[in-house]
C-alpha cells in the first residue's frame, strides 16, 4: 500500500429533484482517528451511516465533514397537516378544561408548533426518502476518495523525503564507524598527550632539549597501554553502530509494508533519537562529536516528516 499522510481535502455535490447538497471533508494530523461531523437539520439520521464511511476507509486523522444543503424549489409549497392540528386542539381543550377562566389560543404560535404546517420534502415517500440518503451517500463516496487521493499524493511526497533521511543517516553512521579518533592508537596517543601535559613535559621548559613527543618516559608504557585500552572499552560505541544499523533497514521496510505504519515509525524515530544520543555522549573526537550532532539534527527532521504519517 502507498504511503499516505493524514492532511487532505475532498468535497462532492449532488442534486435529487429540488434539493442540492455539497460534502465537505478535511483531515489534519491527529494520534488517533477523530471524526468530527455537521450536518442541516433533518440529516441527523446519516450520521451512524457517515461516521461508518469514514472508519471503514482510514485508521489515522483528525477529519472533519461538513454537509450542506438547500431547495433550489418548493415545488408543493406548505400544506396543513391535519393529524398534527387534532393532536393540538385535543391539547387546548384539556388546558380549557384544567385552566380556570377564559383561554385564548394564538393562531401564530400554532402553526410555529413543529409538524403543523408541512412541506413536500417533509411528505416525500418512503422510497423517495432512501433514493435521496442514497443519492448523498453516494457523494459522500465521492467526497472520501478524493480525500484519499490527496493523502495519497502527499504521502508519496513524504515517502520521498524519509527515503532521503535515511540515506543519510545511514552515511553519517558510516562516517563514526570509520572516524580515526575510534582506533585504540589514536586513544593512545591522546593519553600520552595528555599526561604529557599535566607532567609539565608540554610545552617544553626554555632551554630544555627538544625531542620529536610528549615526554612520558616516566609513566609504564604497559599501564598506560591498559589504561587506552580501558578508556576505548568505557567509550565504545558499535553497540549503537550496530542498532543504528538495524534501525536503517527498519525504517526501509516500513516504508515498503502494506499497511499503515505512522505509529510505527515514530516508535522508530524514538529509537533512532536513543541511539544518537547515547553515541554523542560517548564520542571521543571532534569528527564523531560532529557526526552525532549532524546525525540527531537529520532524525528530528526525519520525526516531523513521520508525525503527518497515517
Amino acid at each position: 500500500m502507498a504511503l499516505s499522510s493524514m492532511t487532505g481535502f475532498g468535497r462532492a455535490d449532488g442534486t435529487q429533484g429540488p434539493l442540492t447538497w455539497i460534502v465537505e471533508v478535511r483531515s489534519v494530523n491527529s494520534r488517533g482517528l477523530d471524526v468530527r461531523l455537521r450536518v442541516p437539520a433533518g440529516f441527523e439520521a446519516l450520521e451512524p451511516k457517515i461516521r461508518e464511511r469514514i472508519q471503514a476507509a482510514f485508521t489515522r486523522g483528525s477529519i472533519s465533514l461538513t454537509l450542506t444543503s438547500k431547495r433550489t424549489e418548493t415545488s408543493a409549497g406548505l400544506r396543513v397537516n391535519p393529524d398534527a392540528i387534532a393532536t393540538v386542539a385535543h391539547a387546548v381543550a384539556l388546558m380549557r378544561a384544567a385552566i380556570p377562566g377564559e383561554t385564548h389560543v394564538n393562531i401564530d404560535g400554532l402553526i410555529g408548533l413543529r409538524g403543523v404546517l408541512t412541506d413536500g420534502e417533509s411528505e416525500a415517500t418512503d422510497a423517495e426518502a432512501e433514493a435521496r440518503t442514497a443519492a448523498i451517500l453516494a457523494s459522500l463516496d465521492r467526497a472520501l476518495a478524493e480525500l484519499k487521493s490527496a493523502r495519497r499524493g502527499e504521502g508519496q511526497r513524504l515517502a520521498t523525503a524519509l527515503r532521503s533521511h535515511i540515506n543519510e543517516i545511514e552515511q553519517l553512521v558510516r562516517v563514526v564507524a570509520e572516524a580515526p579518533s575510534r582506533s585504540p592508537e589514536a586513544i593512545l596517543r591522546r593519553l600520552q598527550d595528555q599526561i604529557a601535559r599535566l607532567t609539565g613535559a608540554l610545552p617544553h621548559a626554555p632551554g630544555a632539549a627538544q625531542t620529536n613527543g610528549p615526554q612520558t618516559a616516566a609513566v609504564d608504557p604497559d599501564r598506560l597501554h591498559q589504561e587506552a585500552m580501558l578508556i576505548a572499552t568505557r567509550i565504545d560505541i558499535e553497540e549503537e553502530l550496530t542498532r543504528l544499523t538495524a534501525h536503517v533497514a527498519a525504517a526501509r521496510e516500513l516504508l515498503d509494508a502494506a499497511e499503515p505504519i505512522g505509529r510505527k515509525f515514530d516508535f522508530l524515530t524514538q529509537e533512532f533519537n536513543r541511539e544518537a544520543n547515547t553515541l554523542c555522549s560517548k564520542a571521543n573526537g571532534a569528527d564523531i562529536t560532529r557526526a552525532g550532532l549532524a546525525l540527531k539534527a537529520v532524525i528530528d527532521q526525519m520525526r516531523e516528516q513521520v508525525q503527518n504519517i497515517e
